[in-house]
């Protein structure tokens, strides 16, 4: 009976129209971020901006977070979703335009930087929201695991395909993200999912609230959520790669490509993994195991001159993020009532994007103040300090041992 849900899985027809949207919209992300990393180095060759650029993209997910999980809840998500793709399919044929004239520059790149992140701070609730009316909830699980798989899939790939092709040119990178979005949104628009329940009445600040307050309820998701922001906002290297690449290891937009591609390399088996044999037993054990390795990893990559070692500890600091990444967003949404699962989500994009874009800001500026390789060094000491407290501040998450689901 172990190998039926997979089974089921790989024959679910909306979860593969998913899992391909998924596919192209993480693709088409991967290739803008190298692209545009690699294009703003290159401009300023000031490492500060590369910081400053993860937080205008984040910016918007604080000004709007209490909107989008409402939009999520009150609209259909397909529309919202695709919507949101069709408007990142704009952005990237703005930059194909602008690169194309030879009209690209540091102004323009952060304004579509806070444009791009709009747009994903209204797609991010309302995909993760979709998951639930997509599978039934005995292969929920196994399709995080496996939607997962197709965000890591797109970012070995996607990083390594952008860095080879901006070395005919910043077009060449530009323009396949177009095509990207534009198939993410045709098959997102194609699902067929079970209803939503639709939040009624108007948007109020009770309701917009609704999702911090649920949050606070259930000091498990509280804590694994809050756990995955500080320990990746301190521990998150991934902005200064094109300093490693072009500085430290010696290598050019091809080599960043890999190095970006890497941790994807050891989330994707770990997540093939997790989708076959899922984490039933000890899963708090388990999760914070994978964020002190998380942390060690990242401290080996920042004493690293070697480019293979490098490749290697951000494959592990890949795979240990996966773990926790898998066991949190497997219960988040579990737990949710679906009517409520929109500004949930909201609120876990909210943290997710803080310890991603902010931690990229973070990671700029201590790069500025101390030097790129001490501030990686430090950010994974403090990702292993925040693993302690954490396990002190939130014992039944700790010691928590099933993925229990909420009864529906």
């Amino acid at each position: 009976m172990s190998d039926q849900p997979p089974l089921l899985l790989r024959q679910h027809r909306p979860f593969l129209a998913f899992w391909l949207a998924r596919v192209c919209t993480a693709s088409g992300f991967q290739m803008l971020t190298v692209a545009i990393g690699w294009h703003l180095y290159q401009l300023t060759g000031n490492v500060l901006d590369l910081g400053l650029v993860g937080l205008v993209e984040f910016a918007p997910r604080v000004l709007f977070m209490l909107h989008t999980g409402h939009v999520a809840d009150r609209y259909d998500r397909r529309r919202v979703a695709a919507l949101c793709q069709s408007a990142q399919a704009l952005i990237a044929l703005a930059l194909v335009i602008g690169s194309s004239t030879d009209n690209v520059s540091r102004e323009l790149i952060f304004i579509l930087a806070f444009l791009l992140g709009s747009t994903r701070s209204f797609e991010m609730p309302a995909t993760q929201a979709l998951l639930p009316n997509v599978v039934p909830s005995a292969l929920f699980p196994r399709a995080v695991a496996a939607s997962a798989s197709a965000m890591q899939s797109a970012t070995i790939v996607a990083p390594a395909v952008g860095g080879f092709l901006y070395a005919f040119g910043s077009t060449w990178v530009y323009g396949p993200t177009v095509l990207l979005y534009v198939t993410a949104c045709l098959l997102t628009l194609s699902l067929k999912v079970r209803p939503q329940r639709p939040q009624q009445g108007r948007a109020s600040l009770d309701s917009l609230l609704a999702g911090i307050r649920f949050i606070r309820s259930r000091p498990d998701i509280l804590g694994a959520i809050s756990l995955d922001l500080f320990a990746v906002l301190l521990g998150g290297a991934t902005a200064l790669l094109p300093v490693f690449a072009k500085d430290i290891l010696l290598t050019g937009p091809w080599g960043l490509g890999l190095l970006r591609s890497a941790p994807a390399v050891g989330a994707l088996l770990m997540s093939l993994w997790l989708a076959r044999f899922p984490v039933e037993r000890n899963v708090g054990r388990v999760m914070f195991t994978a964020v002190g390795i998380f942390g060690v990893a990242t401290i080996a990559f920042g004493l690293s001159t070697s480019f293979w070692f490098s490749l290697a500890v951000l494959a592990v600091l890949g795979a240990a993020d996966m773990i926790s990444m898998v066991i949190r967003g497997a219960f988040v949404q579990l737990e949710t009532p679906d009517e409520m699962r929109g500004r949930v989500s909201a609120v876990n994009g909210l943290f997710i994007g803080a310890s991603n874009q902010l931690g990229e800001f973070e990671s700029g500026l201590t790069a500025h103040w101390f030097g790129t390789a001490p501030a990686v060094v430090l950010g994974g000491v403090g990702t292993l300090l925040v693993t302690g407290v954490w396990i002190k501040l939130f014992p039944t998450l700790a010691g928590r041992d099933h993925m229990h689901t909420r009864a529906r």
